[in-house]
């Protein structure tokens, strides 16, 4: 048990997968500091996915992404000072690796900690840091999260103990599902078009399981694509419109979740909830394979350095390939 670190801020502002990803590192650091009190500095969009995460003290929000959409000098000082006025903490652990993540660290104090030059596309953000790490950047990202918190507090987070993990976050909220069928939840947006597994093969894949599957959307568009496939197979349901802490308790209490590479569909592993992960224009970098949380990939030749929006290939994938596997996960 380490008692030299008392208050420790972690620095992830986005992606929602990427947050997910790296907030199971919190229970791994209460396991050494168990007295220490850690703080999450993120973008306020993301705000509501860390609620669950109880093992924090406190999250604090940004948001950048107004500042750069509208370029208002007042925004960016209240933002610094907001920073300025946060606790002194121990050490600050850049997760994130960019120079924006990088500048929100030092700006919160001097003990900062994230990854060296060679380790990370934007290399000019190790030049804010007093201590880095190397990992190479084509490493499994949540390998990557894990060696830069155990590097910066001298701890190892090995497979074993993420395999043994406990859920990432607290089910906060209870839903009325089967208790008569398995369910299975399907995630079907993405940030970009090129990363969406096609709604009518989705519909298939319903039509061959003896389930509930539950149609997760996050805006109109993917609402009316969940609608088509309710009308295509009798075994589909509109899942309910939910915030992100919402979406963790939902996600928590499915038997499956097939879905796209982005968020909501990270919340499974990171709940211990069995999934596939379907990848066109990304590969399996972006998560973290168990017996039961699989990655279902295109023929595709990614290039993590240079990715192509433009691949398509994620369309190729049989439902065939996706349904068998969805069997074996639920015997």
């Amino acid at each position: 048990m380490n008692t030299d670190i008392h208050k420790i801020a972690i620095v992830r502002l986005s992606a929602l997968g990427d947050i997910i990803n790296s907030a199971v590192v919190v229970q791994f650091i209460k396991g050494d500091y168990p007295n220490a009190a850690i703080d999450w500095i993120t973008e306020e969009l993301f705000s509501d996915a860390l609620k669950p995460l109880k093992e924090l003290r406190a999250v604090h929000t940004l948001n950048l992404k107004a500042l750069k959409k509208e370029k208002n000098f007042a925004l960016l000082m209240q933002n610094i000072k907001k920073l300025r006025t946060l606790d002194e903490y121990d050490i600050i652990i850049d997760m994130q690796g960019l120079i924006k993540s990088a500048i929100v660290a030092r700006l919160i104090g001097k003990n900062t900690h994230g990854f060296d030059r060679d380790s990370t596309r934007e290399s000019l953000a190790a030049l804010f840091y007093k201590t880095t790490s190397h990992i190479a950047y084509s490493e499994n990202v949540v390998k990557r999260n894990c060696h830069v918190v155990g590097d910066a507090l001298k701890f190892e987070i090995t497979d074993a103990m993420l395999l043994e993990k406990k859920a990432v976050f607290e089910i906060t909220q209870e839903f009325s599902l089967s208790t008569t069928k398995k369910n299975v939840a399907f995630v079907i947006g993405a940030s970009w078009e090129s990363k969406i597994y096609p709604k009518e093969k989705i519909a298939q894949i319903c039509n061959g399981l003896d389930t509930k599957c539950y149609i997760i959307w996050g805006n109109e568009k993917e609402k009316r694509d969940a609608e088509y496939i309710c009308a295509q197979s009798e075994n589909a349901i509109l899942a309910p419109a939910m915030n992100l802490e919402a979406l963790i308790s939902f996600i928590s209490h499915m038997d499956l979740l097939i879905g796209n590479d982005t968020g909501p569909t990270h919340i499974a592993w990171a709940q211990n909830i069995p999934s596939i992960t379907l990848l066109g224009p990304t590969n399996r970098r972006m998560i973290y394979e168990t017996p039961k949380n699989i990655a279902i990939e295109s023929a595709s030749e990614v290039n993590i350095m240079k990715i192509d929006k433009n691949d398509f290939s994620i369309r190729d994938i049989p439902y065939t390939t996706i349904l068998s596997k969805a069997k074996e996960l639920l015997q």
